[in-house]
C-alpha cells in the first residue's frame, strides 16, 4: 500500500540531502521508518527519537505501529515539549 510521507523537520534534511517528500510502500509507521532508513542510513533512529507523526491530520506521540491506509498522508513533526 502506498503512503505519502512528508518530513517537516529541518534536521532530517541532513540525512536526505534536502528531500522532504516521498511515496513509499508500508503498512504502518514503523515500516515507513525502516524504508526511509534503508534509503538514508541513520534517519530511522532520528525519526523514532525526535519526532511524532500525524496520519491524515491526527497526531500520534507514539505511533510506530499505527496502521496506514492506502493513499494516506504521513507527516513527521518535531515532538511537542511542555514546559
Amino acid at each position: 500500500m502506498s503512503v505519502h510521507v512528508v518530513l517537516s523537520t529541518g534536521s532530517s534534511s541532513e540525512y536526505t540531502n534536502g528531500e522532504k517528500e516521498f511515496d513509499l510502500e508500508a503498512r504502518n509507521v514503523r515500516g515507513v521508518i525502516k524504508a526511509l532508513d534503508a534509503k538514508f542510513p541513520g534517519i530511522g533512529e532520528f525519526l523514532e527519537v525526535e519526532t511524532m507523526v500525524a496520519i491524515d491530520g491526527e497526531l500520534f506521540e507514539d505511533g510506530l505501529y499505527q496502521p496506514l491506509r492506502d493513499g494516506c498522508e504521513l507527516f513527521f513533526l518535531p515532538k511537542l515539549e511542555a514546559g
